[in-house]
């Protein structure tokens, strides 16, 4: 089954490839989704295809019931001075998978080269305290694009890790919507998901089941025993996210918080005051006067009617 799904994307990929050549319209992409529609279809005859639950209600409801376990899975940040929250969101759901998952596969990290010396690379205790296993926890840190896709591509075929997590910086030519049809059907066939993280990334057309935009936002206070928020303290991480593609049209921003301790997502209210107590101006209003000759912040625009100049 595996075999003969591989067998099929190269024939689309070389359909594709003439095409180009002869400057007609390309074919592959519609035959592609068909084969990934066919896919889908051959594993719900077999039975339901794995997926997970995130335990919020309107997110499994936006997903279908859940995420796919089979499928390329994107995580985007608009900067790369982001790249701490997709990657947080990424391990996450990487530590839950694990948590969930009856056999004790790894999670494979294959990360950017450059991201890796600008971002950090994962930290063993880090990662037992988000609630991963650091024992079945491997990171690659290959020199070129190139060597990153195929590592990737080998380790979605093996079916040895419970996920993969490849990380590229931008939009880089050489993964395209040809490549990330490829990874797609691979997954499909392996039956393995794939977690893109795309640091600094614009939107762009893929093939991917689902893409979340992941940004930055603050943690909540440590709650107390008795229910009461410690003042002054730092929660447990909560991201940012907006669901951009998906089955389901209506569009969906929330924000997760990550509890490493029950390794599951919760679903909180984010408050517009996110300063500390002791950082919280005495009086309300602004905290300087505007500037007499130079320029002050831009004032957020209201209704505009268009008058006739009175000089």
């Amino acid at each position: 089954m595996a075999q003969t799904a591989v067998t099929r994307e190269r024939l689309f990929a070389l359909r594709e490839t003439i095409a180009k050549l002869e400057g007609k319209p390309v074919p592959a992409l519609a035959a592609a989704e068909q084969e990934a529609l066919g896919a889908g279809n051959a594993a719900r005859k077999r039975g339901k295809a794995p997926q997970f639950s995130f335990g919020v209600p309107q997110l499994d409801e936006a997903l279908e019931g859940g995420l796919p376990l089979d499928a390329l899975i994107e995580i985007r940040t608009r900067m790369f001075r982001d790249a701490g929250v997709s990657s947080g969101f990424a391990l996450a759901l990487a530590a839950a998978l694990q948590h969930k998952a009856e056999e004790k596969n790894p999670v494979l990290w294959i990360a950017d080269k450059v991201g890796s010396i600008e971002a950090g690379v994962p930290y063993a205790v880090g990662l037992k305290d988000f609630g991963l296993r650091p024992e079945l926890f491997l990171h690659a840190s290959p020199r070129k694009l190139e060597d990153a896709l195929w590592l990737a591509e080998t380790a979605l075929e093996s079916g040895a890790f419970i996920t993969t997590i490849l990380e590229i910086r931008g939009n880089p030519k050489s993964f395209g919507l040809a490549e990330s049809r490829r990874f797609h059907l691979r997954a499909k066939s392996a039956g393995r998901s794939l977690l893109l993280l795309r640091q600094s990334g614009e939107e762009e057309a893929s093939s991917a089941h689902v893409r979340f935009l992941a940004e930055p936002a603050p943690a909540r206070e440590r709650p107390l025993p008795d229910g009461s928020m410690l003042g002054g303290s730092i929660g447990n991480p909560v991201f940012h996210l907006t669901l951009e593609k998906s089955r389901n049209p209506a569009p969906l921003s929330l924000f997760l918080e990550w509890n490493p301790h029950d390794r599951q997502f919760l679903t909180v209210e984010q408050s517009a005051v996110t300063r500390f107590p002791s950082e919280l101006a005495a009086h309300s209003g602004a905290a300087f006067s505007a500037s007499l000759h130079g320029q002050d912040r831009p004032q957020e625009m209201g209704s505009l009617v268009a008058f006739e100049r009175a000089s």
